[in-house]
């Protein structure tokens, strides 16, 4: 990005003030009547993402068409991005120049899956890694009693544990990891420090054949480590206090010393580069659940995450998908105020997709503060949401139809398999929630479906405002062939490159999270039994809870 002399706020460019008016012009504007006005809208504003490589003939389609905006308003979005030197913001991103400004650094993630060359000294070698994945896999390591490790147990939070949970839920063979027809290992992820969690899958563990993976950048992490003190000492009590468990663990971070004091044999250290943040990091170290559960397949993985950089990185902005998906979601959340978006996965291995989703856009975008250090002018990431189709159809999307808020959406279809009626019946209802989100019902519509219940005059007039649908409510969807480890890629690195595409045209660094480190320095001075950072209502619920662990005693 420029140096912060040169930075101009966007609100101050040309394009910005043209799109406020386009804004304007079709705040009241039906999505049905842009239809209407432009027959061949749906073809325009669908945009292929060709695969060029033999690995998959396959493309991926997203439709915009469904979006609030015109070819006027989208002109200017992309003269938006020419007057924020969007372009030249990529370059240097695929260059690995500083684009994480405050910490002045690079954000070179996409080395780890070829898309940029790896940087000088960056000690991103992840061979050692591979062969421990890959032994495993093949049954050929053994826990301190000698039984074959069979379960791996990942403990990790944030982006040591949404990414690569993620990709495992979505790849997984529902009938394990095989092998020449054994079943080798099993994965299971803990994240959250409440003992449910890792107690559950304890539960129905077997210490001598399981492996934790203690995944800490920083080797600090109060969450992580609270598990795998937890996991230490159930092995310890499972298999005998005189037993080296160090067989059972292994660790991703770059704090190896503590690693090792932890227990971790030094071989079973496994680094990742500081220029990897922690949401972006599934293609790194942290993938290692990943490599056991797919094995080979992790190289499509990578692939497909190549591609799309390659893509993002050379075609020119009006064909850019990930520039197309960050100005439609910039021009919802700065020009329309629609501060919210839903990401409706209709395939259930992407059922934890908008988890994914939330930390990579709110914690990336999720600031207010400019380049030169002044604070933005619009809102900037808008709160993400969601959960796997068709469940949402019989929780929320009441409120999308006749509720008070607008909100964005992006639908991701996986095709799959055709014959399958489920499948079947899964796209359809995706397709259907797009476009009945779209029109709405006016009363007049509500009135005709009442009278084909063959209801009394009264009674239909009683009941017809009460079937009123506004629509309007805009949306993108993606089409995926189907949920395999090349299209997974290329759906993450996708996300990925539009939220830096937002991030440059606002202003502000996706690429750090200082925000979150109030919260953790409250709790670590609660830990320590500091009252001086203790507000009265803070002290209070202190003392509460404090009464209450007493009574409990």
């Amino acid at each position: 990005m420029a140096d912060a002399g040169d930075f101009n706020p966007p609100q101050h460019l040309p394009a910005w003030a043209a799109l406020t008016a386009h804004a304007q012009r079709l705040a009241n504007q039906p999505l049905s009547t842009l239809f209407a006005n432009d027959p061949d809208r749906a073809h325009r504003f669908a945009l292929v993402f060709e695969n060029p490589t033999e690995l998959d003939q396959s493309a991926l389609i997203a439709d915009f068409s469904k979006q609030r905006f015109d070819d006027q308003t989208f002109a200017d979005l992309i003269q938006l991005a020419h007057e924020t030197r969007l372009t030249e913001g990529i370059q240097r991103l695929f260059d690995g120049e500083p684009v994480n400004f405050t910490e002045k650094r690079a954000a070179s993630h996409m080395a780890m899956r070829g898309g940029c060359p790896l940087p000088s000294g960056s000690g991103a070698n992840t061979r050692a890694m591979r062969t421990f994945a890959f032994d495993l896999r093949e049954g050929l390591l053994t826990g301190s009693t000698g039984k074959t490790i069979r379960h791996l147990v990942n403990l990790g939070i944030g982006g040591s544990d949404l990414g690569p949970r993620l990709a495992v839920e979505a790849l997984a063979d529902p009938h394990g990891v095989i092998v020449s027809g054994v079943e080798l290992a099993r994965v299971d992820f803990v994240a959250n420090v409440d003992s449910r969690e890792l107690d559950t899958v304890l539960a129905r563990a077997d210490a001598a054949d399981t492996l934790f993976v203690i995944s800490s950048k920083s080797f600090n992490t109060p969450e992580t480590l609270a598990n795998a003190e937890a996991a230490r000492q159930w092995l310890r009590a499972q298999l005998g206090e005189d037993i080296d468990i160090s067989a059972h663990f292994a660790a991703v971070s770059n704090a190896t010393e503590a690693a090792i004091a932890f227990g971790v044999r030094p071989e079973r250290v496994f680094s990742l580069p500081e220029w990897v943040g922690g949401r972006y990091s599934v293609w790194s170290a942290i993938g290692l659940p990943l490599l056991v559960t797919i094995g080979g397949m992790f190289d499509d993985f990578l692939a497909g995450g190549r591609i799309m950089d390659d893509h993002f990185r050379l075609t020119p902005l009006e064909q850019n998908l990930p520039v197309w998906l960050g100005l439609t979601g910039l021009w919802n959340t700065s020009f329309l105020g629609i501060q919210s978006m839903a990401a409706l996965p209709y395939a259930h291995g992407l059922r934890s997709f908008p988890n994914w989703l939330q930390q990579l856009e709110m914690e990336s975008n999720g600031k207010c503060t400019l380049r030169d250090g002044s604070r933005t002018e619009t809102a900037t990431a808008p709160i993400v949401w969601g959960c796997a189709g068709t469940i949402g159809q019989h929780a929320f999307h009441q409120l999308l139809y006749q509720g008070t808020h607008r909100v964005a959406l992006d639908f991701i279809i996986s095709v799959g398999d055709g014959e399958d009626p489920r499948q079947r019946i899964l796209v359809d209802n995706a397709i259907a929630q797009a476009a009945a989100l779209m029109v709405g019902r006016n009363l007049e519509t509500a009135r005709t479906t009442l009278t084909h219940r063959n209801l009394p005059t009264a009674e239909i007039e009683r009941l017809a405002p009460h079937l009123v649908s506004e629509g309007n409510q805009p949306s993108t969807t993606i089409i995926l062939p189907r949920l395999d480890a090349f299209h997974l890629g290329a759906l993450l690195a996708l996300y990925e490159h539009k939220v830096f595409v937002q991030g440059w045209i606002w202003g502000i660094n996706p690429f750090d999270q200082y925000g979150v480190e109030h919260g953790k320095e409250i709790a670590r001075a609660l830990a320590s039994g500091e009252t001086g950072v203790q507000d009265a209502s803070t002290a209070q619920l202190v003392r509460l809870v404090e009464e209450f662990r007493q009574r409990i005693r």
